[in-house]
């Protein structure tokens, strides 16, 4: 019995790296990486993060989350076929190629596969080329227990975004001036191990496997599932703005799942449980962006110093741990209001700075240090101002 158990593990954790949707996760993190830097280099003129910042801080947290689902979906006997999860992979590299990462919240790469496999079996009975058993057995309530499980870890995840882990960007307020945003934006790859038909693990309970699609052995298959998320934050800073919205995330994740189980004993419950995903999740994004935009912005220009709205990694203010949202009002003990007052005040000082800032409480604080050879002239800080290529054409007109 343990031999056939390690042997499955063996086999599951080889097909891990034989499954293209792990290759495709990491196209699309250095495309979304690439295409996030091309608009740093157009507001800012440089690149702010590398390429794989939206991978950054999540393996570790990854990797715990799917130990602890494979130890729920392995314990609890949901078997999957495989044409169930190469349409789960299908609907995920689809939704992906729209480029927002918010479509891979599980509320719709669950819920979409969810809706298809409601709908298929009827499509394959009007046609003669593929075969009509191909869905017959597919285990639904497994499915939408999934997609709760996955909402509430989704939910973590926003808990634990750093205050330097946001990407900055610029837009425009409605007074038509420039302002700040933050995007709370993160991919991760959540691999779990599902049982799937065939293979040399036998039945050791009666009541196992518990959500089965029939046979009499089973396999183990390591699963790459995609998690993201793409958050606009202009109204507070980026870090509290994603707890506030983890909360209501976790909730809708904990009472999808409530409906799943309950999807045991009720089957159609199973479409009340997707229906409560897709929907709630809908309103949580319509809520979030309706309280951003009434919000007066966080990141604006202010008549006396400016504002950090992001600090580019390895960079004096980096050393320093300046924090974005904090506000420089003096630099080497000059007033500052503007880019100009800083890039000027800064200089004064040749290789030699003193700031003055104010956090969160609006306590003031110190900072000094050194400027050394190739280190970034205006010490790696950026603020809120027009975005660089607009205010160069203007300058060579």
């Amino acid at each position: 019995m343990l031999e056939a158990w390690l042997l499955e593990l063996a086999k599951g954790i080889g097909k891990f790296f034989l499954n293209p949707l792990l290759y495709w996760a990491v196209i699309l993190v250095i495309w979304t990486g690439w295409q996030r830097i091309r608009k740093e280099r157009y507001n800012f003129g440089i690149k702010v993060y590398d390429v794989f910042s939206e991978w950054r801080y999540t393996w570790k947290a990854s990797v715990l989350f799917g130990l602890g689902l494979s130890l729920v979906t392995v314990r609890a006997g949901m078997v999957f076929s495989y044409e169930v999860l190469l349409l789960l992979s299908a609907v995920i590299i689809i939704l992906s190629i729209t480029g927002k990462l918010t479509f891979l919240s599980a509320s719709y790469t669950i819920g979409i596969t969810y809706l298809f496999l409601l709908i298929l079996p009827a499509l394959l009975e009007e046609q003669t080329t593929l075969g009509t058993v191909l869905l017959t057995n597919i285990n639904l309530t497994a499915l939408v227990i999934l997609l709760g499980i996955f909402l509430i870890i989704e939910g973590i995840m926003l808990t634990r975004t750093r205050r330097d882990d946001t990407y900055p960007g610029l837009g425009q307020g409605n007074r038509g001036g420039w302002i700040g945003v933050h995007h709370v934006k993160k991919l991760a790859v959540i691999p779990f191990f599902v049982l799937i038909p065939a293979g040399l693990i036998e039945p050791a309970e009666s009541f196992w496997p518990y959500f089965s699609i029939g046979g009499e052995s089973y396999g183990l298959l390591l699963f790459p599932f995609l998690i993201g998320y793409d958050h606009k934050v202009r109204g507070n800073l980026p870090s509290l703005a994603a707890k506030k919205l983890a909360k209501p995330m976790i909730y809708l994740g904990i009472f999808v799942l409530a409906i799943a189980i309950g999807s045991i004993y009720i089957p159609v419950l199973t479409l009340a449980a997707v229906i409560a995903s897709i929907f709630g999740r809908e309103f949580i994004n319509y809520r979030f962006r309706v309280k951003e935009n009434e919000t007066p912005p966080f990141f604006r220009e202010l008549n006396n110093g400016c504002k950090v709205l992001a600090v580019i990694p390895g960079t004096p203010a980096d050393r320093l741990d300046i924090l974005p949202g904090e506000t420089v009002t003096k630099v080497n003990g000059s007033d500052i209001s503007s880019m100009d007052d800083f890039y000027y005040a800064l200089q004064k000082g040749g290789a030699y700075f003193k700031l003055e800032l104010l956090d969160d409480a609006s306590e003031k604080r110190f900072v000094q240090g050194a400027l050394y050879e190739g280190e970034h002239h205006e010490l790696g800080i950026i603020f809120t101002e027009e975005p660089h290529q607009s205010n160069k054409k203007k300058k060579a007109e």
